[in-house]
């Protein structure tokens, strides 16, 4: 069955094969069994509400869908809504943190039948049990890409057991997540594990998201946030806080700009020591 794939915003980790669409109304050499609306932000619901009804409209067979429509996710299908190398092995997460759809969406955590790629995007994948980590860590060593792990680890559940075998897979990147004050604490560990397992702080692999801009947050508290992160040995970057609509000052987006920039945020490492 050919399946359309249409994206009302194009991302890093978008499709970019032959029946991939982003943004645009069907032309007169479209043909299809389906057409799929996918929408990962929220922001983006009336944009792909209105190209599901000009798809529709030309007679296709239109399904609208993704994170942002609350859909629960179901099997993960290669190179479908991903571009390959992306693959998710775990859905859903046991937490809940006031500003995450997750727990909403897709309930508690799931493990899914494991499908090839290097980048991994669970939801919270060392909350997954031992023989599926294990299963994925065996997964990686054969790809034909360094490891990335993109979705955010939980510090607070880091083991020495994960971290011996992280370093033993040779990861690119390892993204941990630094979201409200109790991250912090654990992030330190964390960090200090790594590190001692083997994990250069100079070697950029360490990486951490620190969430910015949201309700009552200030420059200056933020900017502390990041700086610490920096100090417990991990390069920062900065992912801004957006309610439904999208919305963020111009200058809480040119603060996230510098603190996103690798070269700028290397630069304030070495100025904090870590090179």
């Amino acid at each position: 069955m050919k399946t359309i794939r249409v994206f009302p915003t194009k991302t890093k980790a978008t499709p970019d094969d032959k029946d991939v669409r982003i943004n645009v109304t069907p032309s007169f050499f479209d043909e299809a069994d389906e057409v799929h609306i996918s929408v990962a932000f929220t922001w983006d619901l009336p944009r792909a509400e209105w190209l599901y009804n000009q798809w529709l409209k030309a007679g296709f067979n239109v399904k609208i869908g993704g994170v942002a429509t609350g859909e629960r996710g179901g099997d993960f299908i290669n190179g479908m809504y991903l571009k390959k190398g992306y693959t998710i092995t775990s859905r859903g997460c046991n937490n809940h943190c006031w500003f995450c759809s997750v727990p909403k969406r897709e309930g508690k955590l799931r493990e899914l039948p494991i499908v090839d790629g290097f980048n991994i995007l669970d939801d919270n994948f060392l909350a997954c049990c031992e023989q599926h980590k294990n299963a994925v860590y065996e997964m990686l060593k054969r790809q034909p890409e360094q490891p990335r792990f993109t979705g955010g680890l939980e510090a607070k559940i880091l083991t020495h057991t994960d971290a011996e075998k992280l370093f033993d897979i040779k990861p690119k990147s390892l993204y941990f997540a630094y979201d409200t004050k109790d991250d912090y604490e654990p992030l330190i560990e964390a960090g200090k594990l790594l590190t001692n397992i083997g994990f250069s702080k100079a070697g950029n692999v360490l990486k951490c998201y620190v969430l910015i801009g949201y309700p009552a947050d200030t420059f200056d508290a933020a900017e502390k946030r990041l700086i610490n992160t920096i100090k417990a040995g991990f390069m920062p970057m900065a992912m801004f806080y957006r309610d439904n609509n999208g919305k963020r000052s111009k200058d809480w987006g040119k603060f996230q700009r510098v603190w996103a920039n690798k070269k700028i945020v290397g630069a304030k490492m070495k100025q904090y020591g870590i090179y």
